[in-house]
């Protein structure tokens, strides 16, 4: 009996720390939503949470919050280019030989804070090793903070990119199972990502990233229309860019993007026919899919 007594003791305390536990993130989420993650108030509430229940989830993800959120601050910043970092500009005005001025909205960080939103996201990875959550939060922030220049957010998501294939165990993302295709697809979306920010050093990391997803993953296709876009885009290489185009669509003749950017290609090296052929076949799967 006595063994039994201290089993029901023990799962008392835990229901009355999970229970507080609860208290902690709804007292959070009614703060957070009037205040903001870095509001004042919501570090003292962290730090009384955390000794409720430090290993919380919900606890570490706040606490990442916290940090990365109180290191920013907004600055406007002034550019020749009509797009930044992907972004339109939210003022465009002229100079004195009347050429275009554009004003983007730039987010710039605290190196402190921000490392000490680093070091709480590698706590949670520490804890949480098979959640992704964690560490495309990481990845995100590395983004957010190079801007133009992705070095970190490269080199970690390269090495993420080696650990999910020798991984054994089954990531979770957003407290589910993650599907087997699920990981590719997040890395497409980082590809996408270095993409869209257009600098040379992000389009370089674009191609990087999609060069070693393919030398992984052959047979997804998006990867290999990410090189043809790079030499196209990038390096203005429609030879190459073609080559690559035509690569997808020995694969999947109905790849809608090889077929446009095929097409655009084609165009570029003066081969009306190709291009013809490949705006044809793009038109039908259009209209088969209306």
């Amino acid at each position: 009996m006595k063994r039994i007594f201290t089993v029901a003791v023990c799962l008392l305390a835990y229901v009355s720390l999970s229970a507080q536990a609860d208290k902690y993130e709804q007292r959070y989420n009614l703060l957070v939503s009037k205040l903001g993650y870095a509001g004042v108030g919501v570090e003292t509430l962290l730090d009384s949470w955390a000794k409720a229940d430090s290993t919380s989830q919900k606890l570490l993800e706040a606490r990442f919050n916290y940090y990365f959120v109180k290191a920013q601050s907004t600055n406007v910043v002034k550019k020749s280019s009509k797009k930044y970092l992907g972004m339109d500009p939210v003022l465009t005005l002229k100079d004195s030989t009347g050429t275009d001025v554009y004003y983007y909205q730039e987010v710039a960080y605290d190196d402190e804070l921000f490392g000490k939103a680093l070091k709480a996201v590698d706590r949670s990875i520490s804890l949480y090793p098979d959640v992704l959550d964690y560490r495309f939060m990481k990845a995100n922030a590395y983004i957010s903070y190079e801007k133009e220049s992705p070095d970190m957010a490269l080199q970690y998501l390269l090495d993420l990119v080696d650990q999910n294939k020798s991984y054994n165990g089954s990531w979770k993302y957003a407290g589910e199972k993650a599907g087997p295709e699920f990981f590719e697809e997040a890395v497409q979306e980082y590809c996408y990502s270095f993409y869209q920010i257009g600098s040379e050093q992000s389009r370089e990391a674009f191609y990087t990233l999609s060069q070693k997803m393919n030398s992984l993953y052959p047979e997804n296709l998006s990867f290999i229309n990410n090189m043809g876009s790079y030499h196209m885009v990038a390096k203005e290489d429609y030879k190459t860019a073609l080559k690559y185009y035509k690569k997808v669509l020995k694969m999947d003749p109905t790849d809608m993007i090889a077929l446009q950017n095929g097409a655009i290609a084609a165009k570029k090296l003066g081969n009306t026919k190709l291009e013809l052929k490949y705006r044809e076949a793009y038109n039908k799967l259009m209209v088969s899919k209306n």
